[in-house]
């Protein structure tokens, strides 16, 4: 830290701390409205808790003069209370009504919402209750003036009755002005000096206003403790909670925008980027702006996996983080999500909450392909990110996921590869077939070998056939044959690289890369079917 302080880097944490912390700039980029709700709920709460909530612990300490029922601190509490509810308008709003894409609002989004809700709402009607209420100005009274007359009692009364909002069946309007001056005159001497008028609570005020033809029976009813009960534990259990919900984020992300603003990755201690990245973990907002801009979106749509989305990724994350287990399909589930991820970094440049999630993806790659079940995907072509970070893996680690993948997707295959296992050509019931566009088209090979002449993983490879298990040339035969588990468990069909040289070099048009892909597809079918057939056999339990 002192070595930030003093160097240049100072002026990018400062920077940072004040577009990016304190006017969110990143959020104005993307949305005039969410900035505009954002800051509402942002500083409201802020202000509401260290000038009310802590009120006796740092307004107090800043301000000699501090009472909450003074102003400015009575006006200022009820705008601030103002501003919150305003915000979670807006969010209920945007959540529930507007059709934004892909904005998804989880469990922690509506307790987020729900517990702001609560606590404004009856912070208001408390102290509107409270405004109304005959039992607290007899008790105030008593206390503060209890050495008055019953005459100046009654006047002191009719000026709450009149100016201050005071709901009282034993006075009775109009009033005489004279009574109202001797009621003023007990008021500023004996109240005011800790009691601004009620009127400046505006919000509580005109609360005050809208009940107070019920004010007489909720008073009798004991109102103000049921209300002071609601909003101390809803206070309670809002705080309680916090570092457990998303609302720690009001801590966390200033911190994680800070950080990233100075760290060096590559110089930085590796604890140190973990200490991090586990900071950044709490401070997503889940606002979705990443999944928004996500290049894997294409994958969501195909696969309806939600942990695909950089913003659904990151409650899991946390999970296993903190040393929860998932259960096996939601496992499944992240490790596809994370294996997907393209690490184009839009997610990284565009979060408001300056985490770094590009860096978090890496990191979580690794180690949930190594330690969780198989990902047929690193046998493809999309295992390219993994393949460009390959140095920063182990060498005798690296191909450990690969074989797994392997396992799962072609051992039950790869005794038909045999040369010494009888072929048996008897069609079996059932059997499956390329079935694309270009299903039999391997029907018209001939065996000229053409394809496999021309192969760049053939060619690479002294012995391609023990290395592939069948070229292709002889997986198209196998299919012709009706050995299409056979054609399934040939390496080959994982090392194809997609160029199209076996196609566009086949003189009898047979579309040889499409059925390779088409191969691929069905031994993977193969395992999500094992899987579905496990978990509805209880194997989930």
């Amino acid at each position: 830290m002192l070595a930030v302080i003093f160097s240049a880097k100072i002026v990018r944490l400062l920077q940072a701390f004040v577009l990016d912390v304190l006017l969110q700039r990143k959020i104005l980029k993307e949305s005039v409205l969410r900035w505009a709700m954002h800051m509402l709920i942002f500083w409201g709460f802020i202000l509401l808790l260290f000038m009310h909530a802590l009120g006796r612990i740092v307004t107090d300490a800043l301000f000699s003069n501090y009472e909450p029922t003074l102003n400015p601190y009575f006006f200022l509490r009820d705008l601030f209370g103002l501003m919150v509810l305003a915000g979670v308008v807006v969010a209920v709003i945007r959540r529930f009504f507007l059709k934004i894409p892909r904005l998804m609002t989880s469990s922690m989004d509506k307790y987020a919402i729900g517990i702001l809700a609560v606590i404004i709402l009856s912070g208001f009607l408390l102290s509107g209750v409270k405004i109304t209420s005959k039992t607290e100005f007899s008790d105030m009274a008593e206390e503060y003036a209890g050495w008055l007359s019953q005459e100046e009692l009654r006047a002191l009364e009719s000026y709450w009755v009149s100016d201050q909002g005071l709901v009282s069946s034993d006075v009775t309007r109009p009033f005489a002005a004279d009574v109202l001056d001797q009621g003023k005159q007990a008021h500023e001497s004996y109240c005011a000096y800790c009691h601004a008028p009620a009127k400046s609570a505006f919000a509580s005020y005109s609360t005050g206003k809208i009940l107070s033809p019920a004010a007489g029976a909720m008073d009798r009813a004991g109102f103000v403790g049921i209300l002071w009960y609601i909003h101390f534990l809803s206070c309670f259990i809002g705080l309680a909670y916090l570092p457990f919900s998303k609302m720690l984020h009001i801590f966390s992300t200033p911190i994680t925008i800070m950080a990233n603003a100075v760290m060096d990755e590559k110089k930085s201690k590796p604890e140190n980027v973990a200490t991090r990245q586990i900071i950044e973990l709490d401070a997503c907002t889940h606002c979705c702006t990443c999944s928004l801009y996500c290049s894997a979106m294409m994958g969501y749509e195909a696969r309806q996996n939600t942990y695909i989305l950089p913003s659904e990724k990151i409650a899991p994350l946390k999970a296993l983080a903190a040393g929860r287990d998932l259960n096996e399909a939601e496992t499944r589930a992240i490790v596809e999500g994370i294996y997907l991820c393209t690490n184009c970094d839009r997610c990284t440049v565009v979060c408001p909450s300056g985490i770094n999630l590009r860096q978090l993806w890496l990191n979580a790659r690794e180690r949930l392909l190594q330690q969780g079940p198989a990902e047929p995907l690193v046998l493809s072509q999309l295992s390219f990110v993994r393949g460009l970070n390959r140095k920063k893996t182990p060498a005798d680690i690296y191909p450990l996921p690969l074989e797994k993948a392997d396992n799962a997707v072609s051992a039950k295959y790869r005794p038909l590869l045999d040369p010494d296992r009888s072929i048996d050509l008897t069609p079996p019931a059932g059997g499956q077939q390329p079935t694309s566009g270009f299903e039999n088209t391997f029907s018209y090979c001939f065996g000229c070998q053409n394809c496999s002449t021309v192969c760049p993983v053939v060619g690479n490879y002294e012995d391609p056939q023990e290395q592939l298990g069948l070229l292709p040339h002889q997986i198209m035969c196998s299919l012709g044959l009706g050995l299409t588990e056979t054609a399934m468990g040939a390496k080959m069909i994982w090392d194809c690289l997609t160029c199209y040289q076996c196609q566009e070099h086949c003189p009898q048009n047979v579309n040889v890369t499409d059925i390779l892909y088409e191969l691929k597809y069905m031994a993977v079918a193969g395992v999500d079917e094992g899987r579905q057939n496990h978990d509805q056999a209880g194997g989930l339990r």
